[in-house]
């Protein structure tokens, strides 16, 4: 955001479009009690209210009235941006809440662009950038575990561990470059291997942080399952089960799914995405042909793979082929029926998705999934790709500085290493000045946060 730009005066509808009891139109900036004064009608003016107070009256457009509200004043720096804020709590109508809008425009505030509300709360200070991509997931969260790890986040768990590797990097690169400054004195030898060691240490915590980015990309985007196999196996039969509704089409003719169908499910606090896919076989048309093509793009792309077959019927032609190069667990279903000797002695699992416990059972098995990956309760800080690409440069910096030191090299190459992991750490929280960064971030928020 432009230094111009960050000076506007900015308003936005900050709750979501449609009908509903109360809207809330939020402005923000040094002239937003103006703005208020200039569109609101009561007993006082919003600019003779103490902060962190509201009063009840109506807004006017043009000496119109548009809507009796609730207008709530927090002054600077004690409100969410940081800058002088009006909340204005109005009826939830999509029509009366645009009016309002347009009214708070029309006085001389403009349209605040997505995330700009919290670009501003990051840009003065109220939080780090880990914290304002917290906002987001914490409004994007479908579980428990999903939320509490926002609010880890949002605490500044992830902010607190990136600036005690950031301190430690600063205290081995003021040792470098000291000994840089005053060469007389150098780094013998015994120095050098206590700076490796700490060195060493530094790369443990960066690593052990870039551990928790698959536990992050699940807690926010889900566990990938995709239901695969034969056509006429039961796989949509096996979908409707674990969502409990009828979402897919049963029937027994062959080739009923034609394109990929996606739901979620909560399984143990942890999003699920289950996909059911088109069955495999020899394509009847170019539709079929196509919904197969995306089974295979599913199976590529899978955390787990359940692969339904037929218990009753013989075992397919191409069963056994690796689906993909992830897990699969084989599911024999259709198992009240006689099961045919192909599968005698053969390990899977065994249900029948007609019957109530087969969802419990495919959850457990998908628990096991979860388990592998360490998403637990327990889990506290959870990384996401950007994170993880800051912490991967910083990383291999450090790898670079430390074998440098081991050549005995000079210190200036160790000095510029470090200096680059420092900036890959700073990068995180938002410390280092990287607009297209920042720009990236917060272009993901909705209008309004």
């Amino acid at each position: 955001m432009s230094a111009p730009a960050a000076r506007d005066t900015i308003a936005a509808i900050s709750t979501a479009v449609g009908e509903g009891a109360i809207a809330l139109v939020r402005i923000s900036g040094e002239n937003a009690i103006a703005v208020a004064d200039a569109v609101f009608r009561g007993a006082e003016k919003p600019s003779q209210l103490p902060s962190h107070t509201q009063r009840l009256g109506e807004i006017v457009d043009r000496e119109e009235a548009v809507d009796q509200v609730m207008i709530a004043v927090h002054r600077a720096p004690a409100s969410y941006t940081g800058e002088d804020v009006v909340e204005i709590s109005c009826h939830g109508g999509t029509l009366v809440t645009a009016r309002v809008l347009q009214a708070c425009l029309g006085a001389g505030a403009r349209a605040a662009e997505p995330g700009e509300f919290t670009e501003r709360a990051f840009l003065n200070g109220k939080m780090d950038l880990t914290q304002a991509e917290a906002v987001i997931d914490l409004i994007r969260a479908r579980t428990d575990l999903g939320l509490r790890a926002a609010h880890e986040q949002l605490e500044g768990k992830l902010g607190s561990a990136s600036d005690a590797i950031r301190t430690a990097i600063i205290d081995v690169l003021a040792q470098i470059e000291a000994s840089i400054d005053f060469p007389e004195e150098g780094i013998d030898p015994a120095g050098a291997e206590a700076l490796r060691e700490r060195i060493a240490s530094i790369e443990t915590q960066i690593a052990a942080l870039i551990g928790t980015a698959e536990r992050g990309r699940i807690l926010r985007e889900g566990v990938r399952v995709v239901i695969s196999g034969p056509t006429n196996a039961g796989k949509s039969s096996l979908l409707n089960r674990l969502l409990g509704y009828e979402r897919a089409i049963v029937s027994d003719l062959h080739g009923t799914t034609r394109d990929t169908i996606e739901e979620s499910i909560n399984v143990n606090g942890v999003p699920v995405r289950l996909l059911d896919t088109a069955g495999l076989r020899e394509a009847a048309d170019e539709i079929e042909r196509a919904g197969m093509a995306k089974t295979r793009e599913s199976l590529n792309r899978a955390d787990l793979v359940l692969q339904v077959v037929d218990a009753s019927a013989a075992k397919p032609r191409d069963f056994g082929e690796p689906a993909a190069e992830v897990p699969v667990l084989v599911i024999l279903n259709k198992s009240d029926l006689p099961e045919h000797p192909d599968w005698e002695g053969f390990e899977a699992l065994r249900i029948c998705a007609l019957q109530d416990d087969a969802a419990r059972a495919v959850e457990e098995a998908i628990q096991e999934t979860i388990r592998a990956r360490d998403v637990v309760a327990e889990s506290s800080v959870a990384i996401n790709v950007r994170h993880r690409d800051c912490l991967q440069r910083a990383l291999d910096a450090c790898r670079s500085a430390r074998e440098t030191l081991q050549q005995q090299l000079a210190p200036e190459y160790a000095a510029v290493d470090l200096r680059a992991a420092l900036a890959g750490v700073a990068e995180i929280v938002g410390s280092a000045d990287n607009e297209a960064v920042l720009d990236a971030v917060f272009s993901q928020f909705c209008i309004g946060k």
